[in-house]
């Protein structure tokens, strides 16, 4: 199989219904796009106009599974490069590309990114600051760190993306049950101190090894607070001459490159401890970031981290250069909550910030623009009070991911 093509063959792989820009991007640019993905969103909002294939599988198969269909799909169809656009689907991506000898991440470098035991390992290994923790493995070992480290704890998936699945511990005697309860399953978990403070993310985009962007932003309410006890989401990008954004793009450079990214998006979170002012690394994903985040940085940048990484693959497939255009000096937050509405009504909203309403049932969003980095965050403060009072209705959390 040659190593690159004008007419490169993108085989797409996504669980959830997401990555609509890349996929009309990389069309665009003249890829043949196919995307696999699971049978519930066969009708789901997919660009098919642009899509050579559009090809459906059950859910929840394992990765061998997975592997098995891609590779008799193969028998009929180029594949050139691989690309899992969801979370999800990297372990899977990463087998499928070690099998079919073809570039991209592998297994090792994508674990970095996926495992929350291993990518905390790599970052402490770097020297980035982490908060303590353990893999979950012998019982005096976590005996040993649950006297050591104080409480609280939270025990993490380690392949969980968000919040989903984190269940927070006050004292020792709390683990026992619910390890237990997990039973060959435990060993999937790590178990870290809890660090209470404001929590921050990082988009990045990495091509031939160099970090060629790390576009900071802070969250309102952390994101395990709004999935585990409901509210409003909210974040919103810094200033780049602020103190904070300097400290995470700092952190940020350094981390990916610990973590031997070559191309790629990524998603990368930090809290700051409201106990000693720190950033602490929380956790790490080559993918773009969720909530709408993608559609804030481009309104504050110009650029759209989904676009952006479908551009790196197609020039990658044909062994051209890649190049990130300037960014754009400007501020832009998210506001977006569950709604007890079918159809929430906005109207009462009406501040020329105001860049793009959500439509989408049960859900009240805006995406804000603004010169002022202040003006942002006096609108998105507002309008998360606004929208707790107007909007805001409460799920309980998944306890796995659902696409």
């Amino acid at each position: 199989m040659p190593e690159t093509t004008s007419n490169p063959s993108l085989f797409c792989i996504s669980s959830y219904e997401k990555g609509q820009a890349f996929l009309s991007e990389a069309a665009r640019l003249g890829a043949r796009v196919t995307l696999l993905t699971v049978d519930k969103l066969r009708d789901g909002d997919w660009p098919k106009d642009v899509l050579a294939e559009l090809l459906t599988m059950p859910v929840e198969l394992t990765c061998e599974q997975i592997l098995n269909t891609v590779c008799y799909l193969a028998r009929t169809r180029r594949i050139d490069r691989i690309v899992a656009l969801d979370e999800f689907d990297v372990e899977a991506a990463a087998l499928l590309r070690e099998h079919m000898r073809l570039p991209g991440l592998g297994q090792t470098v994508s674990r970095r990114f996926r495992d929350k035991l291993a990518m905390r390992s790599e970052a402490r290994r770097a020297g980035i600051a982490v908060p303590e923790f353990t893999g979950v493995f012998n019982y005096d070992d976590l005996r040993a760190f649950m006297r050591d480290v104080p409480g609280p704890w939270l025990l993490k998936p380690r392949m969980n993306a968000s919040a989903i699945g984190i269940k927070p511990i006050s004292r020792a005697e709390e683990l026992w049950p619910i390890l237990d309860q997990l039973g060959d399953l435990q060993s999937h978990y790590v178990l870290e101190r809890f660090v209470a403070g404001e929590v921050f993310h990082v988009e990045g985009v990495t091509w031939g090894g160099k970090l060629l962007c790390s576009i900071p932003s802070q969250y309102g309410k952390p994101p395990m607070q709004t999935m585990h006890q409901g509210g409003v989401f909210t974040t919103r990008t810094l200033p780049m001459d602020s103190a904070d954004a300097r400290g995470l793009v700092e952190a940020h450079e350094r981390l990916i490159g610990a973590f031997g990214l070559t191309d790629g998006v990524t998603h990368t979170e930090f809290i700051r401890s409201a106990a000693d002012g720190k950033f602490y690394f929380l956790e790490t994903a080559v993918r773009v970031g969720g909530a709408y985040i993608a559609d804030m940085v481009e309104l504050a940048t110009g650029v759209n981290p989904w676009v952006e990484w479908a551009r790196m693959e197609v020039a990658r497939a044909r062994g051209s250069e890649y190049c990130l255009a300037p960014l754009k000096g400007e501020f832009a937050g998210a506001v977006i909550s569950l709604a007890r509405q079918e159809e929430p009504d906005l109207n009462a909203y009406t501040d020329p910030e105001i860049a793009r309403r959500l439509e989408k049932p049960h859900h009240a969003g805006v995406l804000l623009r603004s010169d002022s980095a202040a003006r942002i965050q006096e609108l998105v403060d507002s309008y998360a009070g606004r929208f707790l009072e107007d909007f805001c209705a409460v799920v309980p959390p998944p306890e796995r991911p659902t696409s």
